[in-house]
């Protein structure tokens, strides 16, 4: 599943620069995931990066996007190939 930051957030800012695929940006009001470019941080980390700074737990798993482990590393590849 790709993640997703919830109203709770506070718009810290600590995800952002956290993630290795740039898919968290400033929304209007709170920080917003692209389901399109979380990769959990799979291929990268051993656990998401914004789960983990999060100081207010507002990063939770999208139940709109889910995906396998196998999933989230195969769109990684595709991201990283993307990047070059």
């Amino acid at each position: 599943m790709a993640l997703m930051i919830t109203e709770d957030c506070i718009v810290c800012g600590a995800c952002d620069p956290e993630c290795p695929n740039n898919a968290i940006t400033a929304g209007e009001e709170v920080y917003e995931i692209n389901p399109n470019l979380c990769t959990e941080c799979v291929g990268y980390y051993d656990e998401p990066q914004c789960v983990s700074v999060c100081p207010v737990d507002c990063v939770i798993q999208n139940p709109d996007q889910v995906e396998t482990k196998e999933e989230l590393f195969e769109k990684k590849e595709l991201i990283s190939a993307n990047q070059i």
